[in-house]
């Protein structure tokens, strides 16, 4: 008998130990995945939509980004999300559907906006005590939503991106892309009609679900000029280091060259120029020159610093960013590996002027004029300013994080004059403000074979004067040349763009 109280015993600890095995396996181990998975998210979405979901504001803590409104009556109630300015802050806040999930800060925040996060326990408890329906908190994000409005405005019906940030705490102030999407579209309505409207945003080439902004990478040009002048200055070649100015740059080991933007001769055939004023006019002859004498570590080590991802092409990276709370995730920017140019010396002249398999988007260039403006501090984009209680009292705040110093202070004002002289008197001159010292650097990056039209860049931040603190950073892609089509150049399609962006935000 007692044999086989022991034998129980035993059996009986055996399956308590198996039970707590498994517990621990899905409450620790597997709880990412579980949570991930797109079918559970759909359950919880299901549970979810009994709950007001806390409202998405604009960085006023009063403009309406995104709500909750109620559907049916009583123990059938249950409510969907809308979006009041439909496709204009799509990239901000994403949708929330009960078909497909949640995207952008509706994910990011998620816990906060369901009323889930542990510091609104009280408040959920108050709602359980007194019989009052359970309330999701309010999130405020760091977007001005004039600004926003008057960034989309000056894209206007052209391909490509815009993001404004506050290059002093890192707030991203305004992200449009062309073409977007309407989130009610996904968020409203019945199943069928969600599942067509998903289906047709899928089958657009244009991609409207993925903003271009900040989650689509393209080649940036000259404006990576910025960064490898960057890692010139920080590598004992100053502004005023001469370089030799042929007509084209001979690359070794091949019979190919690099020639300057419409097969030009900079500064008029000098036999010389300097690195400011090969900035200044954007010389690709000179930074193919720049590149070379750095060599492939010095510039993926100073992209790198940027913020941008070390890939090896053609292979893909995992490249999002960090994931940091409250910050939604982007695509940084990609820099190949110094292996990469192992026995290829004329890909390292041609990364230097931001071509080859150099990709980037406009966050990650704002995100360098940003660390340009602010002493070469780089700050973390964030889009979440704050988190509040149903009642409208603070819970969270989000203090502003450092990302990186990619450059030295004496770097940063070196670049800084620099850019104000490609505003002042080189390629950037249409982004000139009267009254307004603007930094500045263009970009014409070819793309996809001699026949296609360039994309527009510039990068820019304001007020850039020698005693001003600069208040913004922007930067612009216009894909394909825009309207201007082979014909364009980052001065006359993108510059005119962030100058209207600036002068939104400065009240000019």
């Amino acid at each position: 008998m007692n044999r086989q109280i022991r034998r129980l015993g035993i059996a009986l600890v055996g399956l308590f130990a198996l039970l707590f095995a498994q517990v621990s396996y899905v409450q620790v181990f597997a709880a990412d995945r579980i949570a991930d998975d797109p079918a559970n998210a759909t359950r919880q979405i299901i549970a979810e939509s009994k709950v007001e979901r806390g409202p998405i504001l604009a960085n006023d803590g009063a403009t309406v980004l995104a709500l909750s409104e109620p559907v049916g009556q009583n123990a059938a109630r249950h409510f969907v999300r809308r979006y009041p300015e439909g496709p204009l802050f799509a990239e901000i806040t994403g949708f929330y559907s009960r078909v497909y999930g949640r995207t952008q800060i509706e994910r990011a925040t998620n816990d906060y906006l369901s009323g889930d996060a542990p510091e609104l326990a009280a408040s959920t408890f108050a709602d359980l005590i007194l019989g009052r329906p359970k309330k999701g908190g309010p999130v405020v994000t760091t977007i001005d939503a004039r600004l926003q409005a008057e960034a989309c405005a000056a894209l206007g019906d052209l391909p490509g991106g815009v993001v404004a940030m506050d290059p002093r705490t890192g707030g991203v102030l305004a992200m449009c892309s062309n073409p977007s999407y309407d989130p009610n579209t996904l968020s409203r309505g019945t199943r069928e009609e969600i599942r067509t409207a998903w289906e047709a945003y899928n089958a657009d080439p244009e991609k409207p679900l993925v903003p271009r902004a900040s989650q689509e990478l393209f080649p940036p040009g000259s404006t990576f000029k910025i960064v490898t002048a960057a890692a010139a200055i920080e590598n004992g070649y100053g502004p005023e280091s001469v370089w030799p100015n042929p007509h084209e740059l001979d690359l070794p080991l091949t019979d190919e060259t690099i020639q300057n933007f419409g097969g030009s001769w900079c500064l008029g055939g000098a036999k010389q120029i300097t690195l400011a004023q090969a900035f200044q006019i954007s010389c690709n002859v000179t930074f193919g020159q720049v590149g070379l004498a750095l060599g492939p570590e010095a510039l993926q080590a100073q992209a790198e610093a940027f913020g941008f991802c070390p890939t090896d092409p053609p292979e893909e990276s995992d490249c999002l960013s960090p994931t940091i709370p409250f910050v939604v995730p982007f695509e940084t920017g990609r820099f190949p590996i110094p292996a990469y140019f192992e026995g290829n010396d004329p890909l390292v002249a041609i990364s230097a002027i931001g071509q080859d398999n150099d990709l980037a988007n406009p966050l990650q260039m704002a995100l360098v004029a940003s660390a340009i403006a602010n002493g070469g501090r780089m700050m973390t984009p964030q889009l979440v300013k704050e988190v509040r209680d149903p009642q409208g009292r603070v819970i969270r705040r989000v203090d502003p994080q450092e990302y990186g110093r990619p450059i030295s202070p004496e770097t940063s004002a070196d670049l800084r004059t620099m850019m104000v002289s490609v505003v002042e008197g080189g390629t950037g001159t249409a982004a000139q403000i009267p009254g307004i010292t603007v930094a500045g650097k263009t970009g014409t990056a070819q793309h996809g074979g001699a026949d296609v039209p360039p994309h527009a860049w510039f990068v820019c931040f304001a007020p850039a004067g020698p005693d001003d603190i600069p208040t913004i950073a922007v930067a612009v892609i216009v894909l394909d040349g825009g309207n201007l089509g082979s014909e364009a150049t980052g001065g006359q399609v993108a510059a005119p763009i962030a100058k209207r962006v600036i002068e939104a935000y400065l009240g000019l």
